[in-house]
């Protein structure tokens, strides 16, 4: 009986060695790939937050152009108006006086 209470403390002695002395590496490595991943995952949100920004910022420039060619073009369509009311205008006002002038032709030869 002796034997078998000294064998098994023996064996419970070598299987606790074993054990408490294993290699850590793995837990270790472990912690080391979540910090990996969670440094991985922010980098890829800030890239992702830097694309948005930057295409925001495109957004707001292409919105501004297009604000402006618009404005330009609307000046130019009321200039282009304008020049052509005058010269209808001056048109009109001609067609009047050469009207007016062969009335009165007509009026002095009779």
């Amino acid at each position: 009986m002796k034997k078998l209470l000294l064998s098994t403390v023996l064996l419970l002695a070598l299987s606790l060695s074993f054990t408490s002395c294993r290699d850590t590496k793995k837990g270790d490595s472990i912690e080391e790939t979540l910090e990996n991943a969670a440094d991985d995952v922010q980098d890829a949100v800030d890239d992702a937050v830097d694309a948005t920004e930057d295409a925001m910022d495109d957004a707001g420039d292409a919105i501004d152009d297009a604000v402006d060619a618009t404005g330009e073009a609307v000046d130019s369509a009321v200039d282009a108006a304008g020049e052509t009311m005058d010269k209808a205008a001056d048109a009109v006002k001609k067609a009047g006086e050469t009207a007016e002038n062969k009335i009165n032709e007509v009026k002095a030869e009779h």
